[in-house]
C-alpha cells in the first residue's frame, strides 16, 4: 500500500487520479480522508476514475483525521474491505493536516483500540508527501507561511507543523506544480527539501503526473529509518554533512549548544524575532528558573512553539538515572556534578540568513557569570507551565 500526504491544494487527489488512469491493470482500492463533513476528494476520485463508492472500491472518511480521531474507524473499514473485496493494492489519501507517523504506525504496527490487525494483511510499501512548489516559492519571496491551509478547527495543530511532519517522514517527495515556478527557484526549493529530508527521493511533477512505478511497489518504506531521517535529527547526530548543492543555493544548518541556562525573557524575544530565512528549528533548551523540565523549540516556517517538552534525567530517581546511563552512556559522559544533564541543543535550518549574527544573539541569551548567581525564580516565565505554546504565527 501507498499513503499520500500533503497540504490542502498540493495535488494529492490529482496525483491519485493520475495513478489510477495511468495504471489500468492496477487492481486497487482507495481510501480518501477529508477533514470536512463532505468528502469532496472522494467524489473527484470517483468522477475521474473507474472506481466507485457504491462497490466499496473507494472508502471515504470525513469529518476527522485518520491520524487521530478516525484511526480506529479507518482500520475497521480497511479490515472490512479486505474481507469483502479481492484487490492487490491499497492507496490512501490522507487529509491536508494529517500527521504521517501515526498513519504509518497504524498499518505497520497495528492499533490497540481497533479489532482489526492490519499487519498480516497490508504491507506498507511507500510513504509519499506531495509539496506545493508554488506555495514554497511564494513563502520564500514573502516570508509568509509555507502553506495556505487554515488552522485545524478541532485542535491546536498549525498547518505548517503538519506540512513539516509530512516532509520529514516520507520515502518520496513529489514537488508538484513545478510549471508555476522558475527553474532556478526550483533548484533552491529542492535544496531546502533535501536539507529538511535527506533520505527521501525528490521527484518534480506538473499536475500530479508521476510515473506509477515511482510510488507503487517501491519497497522503500522502513519505519525505523524513516523515523530518524529528518534533517534536524541527522544534524544533531552527525553534524554538518550536506552536499554542495545545498551550499550552492544558500541553504545552511547548524547546532547551537550550551551548558548554561538561557535567560527566559531574552530567549523568548529572540524566538519571536527569528529571521524569516529560518525554515526549521528544533531541539531542547534549559530556561533559568525551570530546572524541573526540559523546554522544547519547534519552528516550522513562520510558526514557532516553545515550552515544556520533557524531563531532565537529573530530576529522576537514582534507579531510573542508572537505567538511562546504561542505555545511553553519552549522558553520563557529559554529566555535570551540579546540574546533571541540563543544557541546550538547538538545530537551525534555513536559507540566506546570517548564521554568525544568530549565534551571537543566542550567546547573548545565555546567562552571564553575574546572572548565574542571581535568584532565577524571580525571572518571568514566558513559556507556559504545561505545554508548548505558539509564540509567532504568520498572518494568513
Amino acid at each position: 500500500m501507498t499513503v499520500l500526504s500533503g497540504s490542502l491544494g498540493a495535488g494529492k487527489t490529482t496525483t491519485l487520479n493520475h495513478i489510477l488512469e495511468s495504471e489500468q491493470e492496477l487492481n486497487a482500492a482507495v481510501l480518501v480522508n477529508d477533514m470536512g463533513e463532505v468528502n469532496v476528494d472522494a467524489d473527484l476520485v470517483e468522477r475521474e476514475s473507474d472506481l466507485t463508492q457504491n462497490d466499496d472500491e473507494i472508502i471515504e472518511m470525513s469529518n476527522g483525521c485518520i491520524c487521530c480521531r478516525l484511526r480506529g474507524d479507518m482500520l475497521d473499514e480497511v479490515g472490512r474491505l479486505a474481507d469483502e473485496r479481492d484487490f492487490e493494492y491499497l492507496l490512501v489519501e490522507s487529509s491536508g493536516i494529517s500527521e504521517p507517523i501515526p498513519v504509518a504506525q497504524t498499518f505497520a504496527r497495528g492499533f490497540e483500540d481497533a479489532d482489526f490487525d492490519p499487519t498480516g494483511v497490508y504491507e506498507l510499501d511507500t510513504m509519499v508527501s506531495v509539496v506545493d512548489a508554488h506555495s514554497f516559492w511564494k513563502a520564500f519571496d514573502s516570508g509568509q507561511a509555507l502553506t495556505d491551509d487554515s488552522v485545524d478547527p478541532q485542535g491546536n495543530r498549525v498547518p505548517e507543523e503538519a506540512l513539516m511532519d509530512q516532509i520529514e517522514f516520507c520515502d518520496i517527495l513529489l514537488l508538484n506544480k513545478c510549471d508555476l515556478v522558475p527553474d532556478d527557484e526550483l533548484d533552491e526549493i529542492e535544496a531546502v527539501l533535501k536539507t529538511l529530508q535527506p533520505r527521501a527521493k525528490i521527484i518534480r511533477t506538473e499536475h500530479g503526473a508521476v510515473a506509477p512505478e515511482e510510488i507503487l511497489n517501491t519497497g522503500r518504506f522502513d519505519f525505523n529509518r524513516a523515523s530518524q531521517s529528518a534533517g534536524w535529527k541527522r544534524e544533531l547526530q552527525e553534524g554538518h554533512h550536506h552536499e554542495s548543492a545545498s551550499d550552492e543555493h544558500g541553504v545552511a544548518s547548524f547546532v547551537f549548544d550550551a551548558d548554561r541556562p538561557f535567560h527566559p525573557e531574552r530567549l523568548s524575544e529572540l524566538f519571536t524575532g527569528l529571521p524569516d530565512g529560518i525554515i526549521r528549528a528544533k531541539g531542547f533548551f534549559w530556561s533559568a528558573g525551570r530546572e524541573d523540565v526540559a523546554m522544547g523549540l519547534d519552528k516550522s516556517g513562520q510558526s514557532v512553539r516553545a515550552g515544556p517538552k520533557g524531563t531532565w534525567v537529573a530530576t529522576l530517581p537514582k534507579a531510573q538515572q542508572e537505567r538511562y546511563f546504561a542505555a545511553r552512556p553519552g549522558i553520563k559522559e557529559n554529566w555535570d556534578e551540579q546540574w546533571g544533564d541540563r543544557g541546550s541543543e538547538l538545530v537551525f535550518i534555513g536559507r540566506e540568513f546570517d548564521q554568525e549574527s544568530l549565534v551571537t544573539d543566542l550567546e547573548d541569551c545565555v546567562l552571564s557569570d553575574a546572572e548565574m548567581d542571581e535568584n532565577w525564580n524571580e525571572y518571568p516565565d514566558p513559556f507556559g507551565r504545561d505545554e508548548q505554546r505558539e509564540l509567532v504565527l504568520a498572518d494568513d
